[in-house]
């Protein structure tokens, strides 16, 4: 076990990348500690889900904005230079095609949005209903 020197948590891989400060505790919190520049675009990712999964609790779930409702529905984080969705493993594969069409790295429960290009905010939308519909979840 490797004990991070600044948090004081434990990981089994030395050098483990975490995060050390405190979890936020809203999504609110989550997107104003953001730089500047990233935070238009968490909101509106954050609106989209919003949108799909009304009666979703958020919460920050692994230090990152969640969607709960009786179990994780899906995530979003703020990366350096692409913003992360979460929804799942069954989810990432279902949508693989028009991930891959889109440009959008992926893998088996991640996708890649990079901040240089349009959000695809109907894309994310599909994916939530989809996640909420299916119970297929993060």
């Amino acid at each position: 076990m490797w004990t991070c020197p600044n948090c004081g948590r434990a990981f089994r891989s030395e050098n483990q990348h975490h995060y050390c400060g405190k979890a936020p505790e809203s999504i609110d919190a989550y997107i104003d500690s953001q730089d500047e520049a990233l935070r238009e675009p968490l909101r509106r990712v954050r609106e989209a889900i919003r949108a799909q999964l009304p009666d979703a609790k958020e919460k920050i779930s692994w230090s990152m904005p969640t969607y709960w409702q009786g179990g994780n529905i899906l995530h979003f984080a703020a990366a350096k230079k692409h913003l992360g969705l979460y929804p799942g493993p069954e989810a990432v594969a279902h949508f693989a095609d028009r991930l891959d069409a889109g440009g959008f790295k992926h893998s088996k429960g991640a996708i890649q949005i990079p901040y240089s290009g349009e959000l695809p905010l109907a894309l994310i939308s599909e994916i939530a209903a989809w996640c909420r519909d299916t119970g297929n979840h993060a």
